[in-house]
């Protein structure tokens, strides 16, 4: 919702084009405004980053190449991105403006949905999902607040490729996501890939089924700790009589093992549809005691039309960094957050729920230490009975061998090859750097070469373990050294239609550049007709492609050749790059001369190289015989003879008096049809 506060941002205009309107939201890592994008006069969502972020060159760097990626995709149920850039000290996304509400606007009024709306609602957002996995993007931050409902009812899924950008660029190995929907592996501080967006739509959909998430706690860690060491229950417990195809499509996605989920959104999608047709209308129905009917409409579901506000994601659920590498006891919350929907920075979480601290394993390394050195000096049988001195010059063997372990494993694990060290940060140096520094710190590395977007080939791009690591110096190092971006071949666009050629550079990962347009005589309106850089080029994913699309034949004007003879008239006409055909029967007319045109088809209007056009020449006036009228009376000779066709001119003698013809020119012969005849009258 729009709040109140001043904004020194409403009313400017950004980067030259966007003038800010108003504020719709603010959250951890940006504030969203209502802006007017003057060049295409059209309202659209501007996405303003935090100083923070808009601070950090590398951020900036992936941020872009995320946004292009975003932008390629393509898709009714995915929020567009439009734009990025930088104005200033201003970092900026900005992206289709849906107004209407988002699901958790319909989950606060309404609680638990019955399974028919619960399903209908997170269809297009699984079918969002599924052509964003298709396009190798994760979305990372699935949850109510980014599921938008127009209130037309279109339903879209916002902010891809933000949470990858800042996860990628955050130095503490921090990630983004909101606690009640983060997926095991990601509290663990793995990657992210499809799977992770798969359970976090599992929890969405048992929370719209059941009216509550499945997880909660007194504070964020505890929800953290849920989800890597329980089960997601079966909604039916929550709300009994729902069917146990649901139970189980939850189960699925929700799974603590990622091995065990669907492995993208297409096949999560499949079972769904499944499960929604073989469901009956008792079941589709379904609802718990206490729900509320009818407070937002969904598609194909009945429901009354509540107030619209602005689709753009509330502040209840704040996007924050959860860190994996800080103090191990340090948990904070967002203020404005209740349990189980907290973004929290949760340090050094997977050692906390999985494994014993650094501290007590190194203390547990040296202790093994300093048993095996006293298992290897003590006997294992009782010395003999003998001589005193002979059992003192013993003993005093054994002390001293003791003594030399003991002091050989306290060199070892002290200051020898056993010793703790750090691993430094070797990135963005040579080779030879990096190994000296491996040396130096008293490891021995292995060079590996990876591909690397970033780092210049031939260049350390890091190591395994990371730097800051304390490792024991004989554990091995892996110096990773970059062999550049990794190129990709262009796919071949020409000769196919211009969605044929998106979904192409989608598949490859490539991004959409400018699209021009240009007249073809042999390509297909609609049909590209080259790329830039071509076909077989080698570029880096995310490279943008310029196309060429044929807007087919030039239009010819078609030019105006009556009047002309018949020779200038065909040259006239294949100048223009037209095709000249000449009509059998050729016709009289008493204005054009004999051999020119007297008509054309078509006359005028636009035509295409080679199009013909239709001639009919003239044989020039027909010859018609004057009849003699002298003796006659004038005004009936004149009305005889202008029927004929000729021209009529009366010359009077004596003022015409009695109107009899006394002399016609020319009389009883054939002349031209139109020619003038004069009569001389008395």
């Amino acid at each position: 919702m729009q709040e109140p506060q001043q904004d020194h941002l409403i009313g400017t205009t950004v980067d030259g084009r966007y003038q800010v309107r108003s504020r719709l939201a603010k959250g951890g890592m940006s504030t969203v405004y209502l802006a007017t994008d003057k060049r295409l006069e059209r309202d659209v969502a501007l996405k303003v980053l935090h100083p923070h972020l808009a601070n950090d060159q590398t951020f900036l760097e992936r941020l872009s190449r995320e946004a292009k990626a975003a932008a390629s995709l393509s898709h009714p149920h995915v929020v567009g991105v439009l734009d990025q850039g930088e104005d200033g000290h201003i970092a900026y996304l900005v992206m289709e403006y849906v107004k209407g509400h988002t699901l958790r606007d319909v989950l606060n009024e309404q609680g638990a949905l019955p399974p028919r709306l619960a399903l209908a609602l997170i269809d297009p957002v699984v079918e969002g999902l599924a052509a964003a996995h298709r396009s190798g993007l994760i979305h990372r931050d699935i949850k109510p607040e980014n599921v938008l409902i127009a209130d037309d009812g279109r339903i879209k899924v916002g902010d891809f490729g933000l949470a990858r950008a800042v996860t990628a660029t955050t130095s503490t190995g921090a990630l983004i996501g909101t606690v009640a929907y983060l997926a095991p592996e990601l509290v663990l501080g793995k990657a992210a890939d499809a799977r992770s967006d798969i359970y976090a739509a599992g929890i969405m959909l048992y929370e719209m089924l059941t009216g509550q998430q499945p997880y909660s706690g007194e504070s964020p860690i505890q929800v953290a700790y849920q989800h890597v060491n329980s089960a997601v229950g079966h909604p039916s417990a929550v709300v009994p009589g729902l069917a146990q195809d649901l139970d189980e499509l939850v189960q699925w996605s929700t799974s603590v093992d990622a091995e065990n989920r669907p492995v993208d959104g297409t096949a999560f999608l499949s079972e769904l549809r499944h499960v929604r047709r073989t469901l009956s209308d008792e079941q589709l129905d379904h609802r718990a005691e206490g729900s509320v009917h009818g407070a937002f409409p969904a598609p194909g579901v009945e429901g009354s039309g509540g107030q619209a506000t602005e689709a753009i994601p509330s502040a209840v659920s704040p996007t924050e960094f959860i860190s994996r590498q800080s103090n191990p006891t340090t948990v904070m919350a967002a203020s404005n957050a209740g349990p189980g929907q907290t973004r929290m920075v949760v340090p050094g979480v997977d050692e906390d729920l999985r494994q014993p601290g650094k501290r007590e394993l190194k203390r547990i390394e040296r202790q093994d230490a300093k048993d095996r050195a006293r298992a290897a000096a003590t006997p294992t049988r009782p010395l003999s009975e003998g001589n005193p001195r002979r059992r003192g010059v013993i003993w005093a063997i054994v002390i001293l061998v003791i003594a030399i372990l003991a002091g050989s494993a306290g060199w070892f694990f002290g200051m020898g090859p056993g010793s703790p060290g750090t691993v430094p940060d070797v990135k963005n140096k040579t080779v030879a750097e990096a190994q000296q520094l491996l040396r130096t710190a008293g490891f021995q590395s292995e060079p590996q070469d990876v591909f690397d977007d970033d780092i210049q080939s031939g260049f350390a791009v890091g190591t395994k373990p990371e730097s800051g690591s304390q490792v024991r110096k004989f554990q091995p190092i892996t110096l990773f050294v970059s062999k550049g971006a990794e190129l990709f071949a262009l796919p071949g666009l020409a000769g196919g239609t211009l969605d044929d050629a998106k979904n192409a550079l989608n598949a490859a990962q490539m991004a959409l550049g400018n699209v021009t347009q240009a007249f073809d005589d042999k390509v297909p309106a609609g049909v590209v007709i080259s790329q830039d850089p071509a076909k077989g080029t080698e570029v880096r994913h995310g490279t943008p492609v310029a196309l060429v699309v044929s807007k087919g034949p030039q239009p010819i004007p078609v030019p105006d050749v009556r009047g002309q003879t018949q020779d200038a008239a065909v040259k006239a006409l294949q100048d223009a790059g037209l095709k000249a055909v000449i009509a059998p029967e050729t016709v009289n007319d008493k204005t054009v001369p004999k051999g020119s045109i007297v008509s054309q088809s078509p006359a005028n209007g636009n035509l295409v190289k080679g199009d013909a056009v239709t001639l009919t020449v003239s044989k020039g006036p027909k010859m018609v015989k004057v009849p003699n009228f002298i003796g006659k009376q004038a005004r009936d000779a004149r009305k005889q003879l202008e029927d004929l066709g000729f021209d009529v001119k009366v010359n009077e003698i004596l003022g015409g008096f009695f109107g009899t013809v006394r002399d016609q020119n020319p009389v009883n012969t054939e002349v031209p049809e139109g020619s003038l005849v004069t009569l001389t009258v008395v």
